[in-house]
Parts: C-alpha cells; sequence; structure tokens
C-alpha cells in the first residue's frame, strides 16, 4: 500500500514558496522519495508537500549549488523545477510549468512502480570464489544494480562488491547475480541499503563536500 498516497491531504498553502502561491491548494506527501537531478549529478530526496506551483523537500545533506533541477519521481514522470528557498536540509522550488496534483501524487504511469535509482557510474573490484576482477557500476539503487564486467558470471552466483565507502567502513556489499546480458550484469545485495545510506553514498560518490564534516 502506497503510504505517501493514502496519508496525502488537502490544505492550507504555506508561505515556504512564497506569497504568490499562497491561495494554491497543496497536498502534504509522507515518504515519497524522489529524485533531484543537476549539473552535479544526481542526488536523493523525499517529497515533502506539493502543490500546482511547487514543491519541499527533504534532503541528507547540502543542497547542490544549482538554480534548475528535474525532479524524477520513481515512476517516471520528470519536472523542471528552480530552487527558491534552502535552510539546512530542507529546500523549496518552483514548478516552470504548472502540474497536476493528483497525477504527481498518484505517479500515473502505463509501467509498474520500481524503486528510485540513479545513472550513477563508477568503479567496483568484484570478488568471487575463483578470483577478484574489476567491473564498472552503471547504476545504483537501495536493493541492486548494474554492473558491466567481461568476466563470465553465473546466475545466482554470490560475489562481493567492494568499493571506497560503497557499505560504511568495510566498502563492500555482498550480492548475488539475477540477470545477465552480453558484458551487462544485474545484481541483487543481501543487505539492501537504507533511504539515508543511499542518499549520502550517492552525495559521496558525485560531490562530497555535500556531506560537511
Amino acid at each position: 500500500m502506497d503510504i505517501a498516497t493514502n496519508t496525502a491531504r488537502l490544505e492550507e498553502a504555506s508561505d515556504t514558496l512564497g506569497a504568490d502561491q499562497r491561495a494554491a491548494p497543496r497536498f502534504t506527501l509522507l515518504i515519497r522519495a524522489a529524485k533531484l537531478v543537476s549539473a552535479q549529478g544526481e542526488f536523493v530526496c523525499v517529497i515533502r508537500d506539493v502543490s500546482e506551483t511547487g514543491v519541499s523537500v527533504r534532503l541528507f545533506h547540502a543542497l547542490p549549488s544549482c538554480k534548475d533541477y528535474a525532479l524524477h519521481m520513481p515512476a517516471g514522470a520528470t519536472y523542471e523545477v528552480s530552487c527558491v528557498w534552502q535552510r539546512e536540509n530542507e529546500a523549496g522550488f518552483t514548478f516552470a510549468h504548472s502540474v497536476q496534483v493528483g497525477q504527481l501524487v498518484n505517479e500515473a504511469s502505463d509501467y509498474p512502480k520500481r524503486g528510485l535509482r540513479l545513472g550513477l557510474c563508477f568503479p567496483v573490484l568484484v570478488h568471487t570464489l575463483s578470483g577478484s576482477f574489476d567491473a564498472v557500476v552503471e547504476n545504483l539503487s537501495q536493493q541492486g544494480a548494474r554492473i558491466t564486467c567481461d568476466q563470465l558470471l553465473a546466475i545466482d552466483q554470490n560475489v562481493r562488491i567492494a568499493a571506497p565507502g560503497l557499505s560504511g567502513k568495510t566498502g563492500e556489499v555482498r550480492a548475488k547475480v539475477r540477470w545477465r546480458r552480453e558484458r551487462q550484469y544485474g545484481v541483487v545485495f543481501d543487505d539492501t541499503f537504507t533511504l539515508g545510506e543511499f542518499a549520502r553514498l550517492a552525495a559521496q560518490l558525485q560531490a562530497p563536500a555535500l556531506l560537511g564534516e
């Protein structure tokens, strides 16, 4: 059951996105993960509330120093937005074009919903029982990744994927191969990332200065 959709409620517009937006109906959304795409990369956020004219989000680190972003929903919808305010790990954006709030809330799509996936590309070392070899992660989610390598891996084979900061101090995650297509493999992690861990990992890989100290 979609907690965010079922807990959405119509309320008075706050003043966080400016006086010109106070008349716009506002929905409050709880725990709706999305991603902000900017010139500095792709970053995880949680939508807090949205109206026809703007949206506010919570992040897990500082906001990249850009003005224009694209807000990507897990089901595939994309919205052009511009930052109008920020404080600590929260920020408010205006939409470049008016949006249908109900569609955004329900993520209306002809395709099944899937977890948030980031188009991150970084080198890793893959360990198997027969040895270790270099590979490249091409995209990443909380539950798994797509990797490319020249080594032949078997479906359901257990592997360990290592990279600095990939999973705390150990720097590696255990995973299992789920699919293969030429040199590409889809793997699922034995232990999934929490949303906060996933968000901070994305920042560390793309713009570590956003994490501060």
